[in-house]
């Protein structure tokens, strides 16, 4: 029996498995990097080990580290999560090796379904169906352009090695091979140590639907039915249910015994997955296996009522499996949706940082998964997941409701993240029926990214941004230096400002001017306050103006003045003015992040978080996020300003410069390739012009901010 298991992972599946192993009694072995030291699940093992630095390769892929933390703290059995080593076979064969129980299937079931190429091989020979493509030996670019000329284009490069999505290239013409082959062998080298490729046919809209298969040593390998994975970016899931929309009985059926085929053939044990593709025509064809525990696991979890982190570990212990395949049967609808540390609206750049505010709803049917929670540090060094949101329902529509309304309950401050995207999606008349491939996102991009919205979606949002934003601009005068309540907004550290803030009976604010960026589209905005003698509906007046009126003698002169400091009104009239629109209202800080808004007899309450230019607000329930931009003061990296220089978005390795200085580029012409949270950046030239030179070479790590070329506009 296993008494204590090490998790040579992090975030929310280090936690799954440590919930599961307490209800069991097992006592967890967590380990950190030293960019995890803080988060919750370190905190909520029995012992945590710290193994390495922040990088991967330093600590969670670092197998001697895990090894001798395993070892010298007294567990006898490793689970891998997924990810990191999970499907390593060297790995399962050195935990065998020091007379540790690896809880995943055997080195020898891992080594032939790691291999993307060999495991085609092995599901062809077992009988099951497989897009035509190219597996060979040959990796030069001559052979592989005559295999694609056999294989036909379009056709897909993808990493021998891979998974998750990385190391997978389009190419949809002989003229886009050489660097599609090139982007995907550079990220196969970098994720996997392992730069080999195989062609496959590309099929221009499927469905992606994978079964969950589960077996024991005894020689019982069962189904435990499907997921539909069809949504997609990257080619890396963000939403998945099961059972799927479109499978009838008979395909369902067949499918699932070619996925038990498919495993018993190999010699399976524990949990693994099998991955299809279905074409339009209803013909299903072997993707891949994923020898491990899936991220989308929880929806077969919920359907049926079954802990597949305990059944891995039954397994691993030597048990025969109690589940019989004709009682396993699905109960209900459930969704999973996966938050994201990223922005859909700049090209899905991963976001980075502490997160201010983390919170999820509860409620029947309701499920998430996370990792972090408010104060954690997303660091730049593993993927983007903040967490799992998992809906059930006991039909699919009752199941995407609570959906809708868990996504529009999630709060999440500090950091940029899909929920907007994840929002879209649910609400989707295309995805609500069950009509969606694996195109749904580029298909439906603009409504996706950029929702139609009723008439007061801006209007409220705008006002609310304005409230924010003066409260703001509050705290960054000496006015706040009265307060004496550590949770005021007033009681921020000090910041210089050239505008004079003036508060008494009669004190308006000047107009602040500020470049609004919304969810992806720009407004102008001016923002008017009023002293709380002031009436948000009535006393405002059009003629106020632009440097607002002087304040009484005794108010003070703002961050210029010698006059007597007074601190902020709790209350003050708000006007915004937005092109068309123009809304006013009262505000009441309500302290800790939270404002009152009554505006024409509504009374609107705003849970807000500000860092830097960066917005978070929740209102009527529903977050979204902006910045506010002083135009005054915002450093834009344009070369019509002078600037000749473009800024790392967020910190990375530089993998590749793809451009000479001196060399000439046309607008949108890629500049270098910046690697952060496993995936690519291009970083490319915003106008026409002439490169300098560039700041770093390949390799070299940068920060955001960065200055990484210059460029000389022609």
């Amino acid at each position: 029996m296993i008494e204590t298991v090490l998790i040579a992972n992090r975030g929310e599946i280090a936690r799954r498995i440590q919930r599961t192993c307490r209800e069991m009694g097992i006592r967890t072995l967590a380990v950190y990097s030293d960019a995890d030291r803080d988060l919750p699940g370190i905190a909520e093992a029995d012992c945590a080990v710290r193994i390495g630095a922040g990088p991967a390769a330093e600590s969670y892929l670092d197998m001697e580290a895990l090894l001798a933390a395993a070892v010298g703290n007294g567990a006898d059995a490793i689970h891998p999560g997924y990810g990191f080593l999970s499907e390593n076979a060297r790995f399962s064969e050195l935990c065998r090796e020091r007379g540790l129980i690896f809880i995943g299937p055997p080195p020898e079931a891992i080594r032939a379904m790691g291999d993307k190429a060999e495991a085609k091989r092995r599901m062809a020979a077992a009988g099951v169906p497989t897009l035509p493509g190219y597996s060979g030996d040959a990796q030069d670019l001559p052979e592989l352009a005559r295999a694609a000329e056999r294989v036909g284009y379009p056709l897909l490069l993808k990493a021998v090695a891979g998974g998750g999505g990385r190391g997978i290239r389009l190419a949809e013409r002989p003229a886009e091979l050489g660097a599609a082959l090139e982007s995907a062998r550079r990220e196969a080298l970098s994720a996997f140590k392992d730069g080999r490729v195989m062609l496959e046919r590309y099929l221009p809209a499927p469905h992606h639907v994978e079964f969950q298969v589960l077996a024991d040593t005894q020689g019982t390998v069962l189904h435990l039915f499907e997921r539909e994975c069809s949504v997609q970016r990257r080619h890396q899931k963000i939403v998945e249910e099961t059972p799927s929309p479109i499978l009838t009985p008979e395909l369902r059926r067949a499918m699932a015994e070619a996925a038990v085929h498919g495993a018993r053939a190999i010699g399976y044990v524990g949990a693994g997955t099998i991955e299809f593709l279905v074409d339009e025509a209803g013909r299903f064809y072997f993707l891949e296996m994923n020898t491990r525990l899936q991220v989308e696991h929880p929806v077969t979890e919920m359907t049926l009522g079954v802990d597949l982190v305990r059944l891995q570990i039954e397994v691993a212990e030597g048990r025969p499996l109690t589940l019989k395949q004709e009682a396993l049967v699905p109960r209900g609808h459930a969704l999973e949706c996966r938050l994201n540390a990223e922005n859909p609206a700049r090209r899905f750049l991963p976001s980075i940082g502490r997160i201010a505010r983390l919170s999820f709803p509860e409620g029947p049917g309701l499920r998430v998964d996370t990792g972090f929670a408010s104060g954690s540090q997303v660091s730049p060094y593993y993927d983007s997941l903040l967490a799992k949101l998992i809906a059930w329902g006991p039909h699919r529509d009752e199941a995407l409701r609570r959906m809708r309304r868990m996504l529009e309950r999630t709060e999440v401050a500090g950091l940029a993240t899909n929920l907007p995207l994840l929002r879209a999606i649910c609400a989707h008349p295309e995805f609500a029926a069950g009509r969606y491939t694996t195109r749904f996102i580029e298909t439906h991009e603009a409504a996706l990214l950029d929702p139609p919205r009723e008439a007061s979606w801006l209007r409220e949002r705008v006002l609310a941004l304005g409230a924010v934003e003066a409260l703001c601009q509050f705290a960054r005068t000496p006015a706040r230096a009265a307060s004496r309540d550590g949770a005021s907004p007033w009681a921020a550290p000090a910041v210089p400002s050239g505008t004079a803030v003036q508060f008494g009976t009669a004190g308006v604010v000047p107009a602040l001017t500020r470049r609004l960026v919304l969810e992806g589209a720009e407004h102008a905005v001016t923002i008017r306050v009023s002293s709380p003698g002031a009436n948000a509906g009535a006393a405002m007046s059009d003629d106020v103006p632009p440097g607002g009126a002087p304040a009484p003698a005794d108010a003070g002169t703002g961050a210029g003045g010698n006059g007597r400091i007074v601190d902020p009104p709790a209350s003050f009239g708000i006007e915004v003015d937005c092109g068309d629109v123009r809304q006013r209202a009262t505000a009441t800080a309500l302290g800790e992040g939270r404002l009152r808004l009554d505006l024409q007899g509504v009374r609107l309450e705003v849970a807000w978080f500000a860092r830097g230019e960066e917005r978070w607000l929740t209102l009527r329930g529903v977050p979204f996020q902006a910045e506010c931009l002083d135009p005054a003061e915002h450093v834009r990296v344009s070369l019509e300003e002078g600037a000749e220089r473009l800024l790392a978005p967020l910190p990375g390795k530089v993998i590749k410069l793809a451009v000479q200085p001196g060399q000439r580029v046309a607008a949108g012409e890629t500049l270098l390739l910046l690697e952060a949270m496993k995936v690519e950046h291009l970083i490319a030239a915003p106008v026409a012009g002439r490169v300098k030179g560039f700041r770093f070479k390949e390799g070299d790590q940068v920060q955001r901010g960065d200055l990484l070329v210059d460029l000389e506009e022609e």
